[in-house]
């Protein structure tokens, strides 16, 4: 018999679906009967429902809902109401900022105030949703360290779309919201600014992003090859150690030189990932506020070479002896 090989398959438990813990007081009810679908559960888990909504979630819901709508009725009315348009061109449409006359003033629904109540129930709707998250981590008696996590990401979100525009004194400066538009606001903002490559804190924003896939991914491999030993009971082997945790930690130590734990490689890749949005978030707010050319900065710190002088040094004429005015 082939060894099993859990890379390719999921072995799917089949029993009496789980209703959760029960809730504290103050909670709303969970709704819907759960049941499995088996192409769910070779993903994940094949249990679905029941579902909690919440006042929280229900509000986020609906501030997400006419961000998106509103969003989709611009991009709609920019290609004339026409449906086959639309589809054709949904990742070239944009809804656009203000525009830099405006500063941080509130214009013309069709001159960008559609864009400022995007932004508004955008941003409603995520702070929302991280409060649900929050709250479900405390009712559960969890830790919160999804909410704070997420909160990086909230982080970098409002640099992109609220305090670098406040700091710049126009709303002009923020991402308009669109597939391609984004990248080429993406494009155009490292130009502008002299190549955001020498920003050190792109840079390290872009460590701890390649890092944290790699750890993530190093890591699931590691459990998935232990798994055969009961390694996926992480926490059992947190607190009581078997052959699983002793086989990856020596896996670990022999080919990447340092040790891992079933507990701290989850802060190392919790570190990563969150430090990613925190950086990014910082070179972003320091990008035209303190620095207006990474690229002259990185010379002037000497990170960055000169250009080469290819060509004569220009003179200006007046400054020619002999040449009379």
């Amino acid at each position: 018999m082939a060894e099993y090989q859990n890379i390719f398959t999921v072995v799917q438990a089949t029993g009496p679906v789980q209703h959760g813990v029960e809730l504290g007081h103050g909670n709303s009810p969970r709704s819907g009967q759960p049941f499995l679908i088996h192409l769910f559960g070779r993903l994940g888990n094949a249990q679905l429902g029941p579902i909690y909504l919440g006042g929280l979630g229900l509000a986020s819901l609906i501030c997400g809902v006419f961000a998106f709508t509103i969003i989709g009725m611009n991009m709609l009315a920019s290609v004339d109401w026409n449906p086959i348009q639309f589809v054709r061109q949904l990742f070239w449409l944009a809804l656009e900022p203000p525009a830099p006359a405006y500063g941080l003033g509130i214009p013309p629904m069709n001159q960008g105030g559609w864009f400022l109540l995007t932004g508004f129930f955008f941003m409603a709707s995520v702070l929302l949703w991280w409060a649900r998250v929050y709250r479900r981590a405390t009712e559960l008696g969890m830790g919160t360290h999804v909410a704070w996590a997420f909160a990086a990401a909230i982080w970098l979100m409002m640099v992109l779309g609220l305090f670098r525009p406040i700091l710049m004194g126009s709303w002009s400066e923020a991402v308009p919201y669109g597939i391609f538009p984004h990248l080429d606001w993406t494009a155009a903002f490292s130009l502008r600014y002299g190549n955001l490559f020498y920003n050190p804190f792109h840079a390290l924003s872009i460590v701890f992003l390649y890092g944290s896939v790699l750890l993530f991914a190093m890591h699931g491999a590691t459990i998935l090859a232990v798994t055969k030993y009961g390694g996926e009971r992480e926490i059992e082997q947190i607190v009581d150690r078997g052959t699983a945790s002793e086989r990856a930690a020596l896996f670990w130590r022999w080919t990447m030189g340092f040790n891992a734990t079933m507990e701290s490689i989850h802060r190392w890749a919790w570190w990563f990932a969150v430090l990613c949005p925190l950086t990014g978030g910082i070179g972003i707010l320091l990008t035209g506020t303190v620095v207006d050319n990474w690229y002259l900065w990185a010379v002037k710190h000497g990170v960055a070479p000169a250009y080469p002088a290819v060509f004569p040094a220009v003179v200006d004429p007046a400054l020619m002896t002999g040449v009379k005015p």
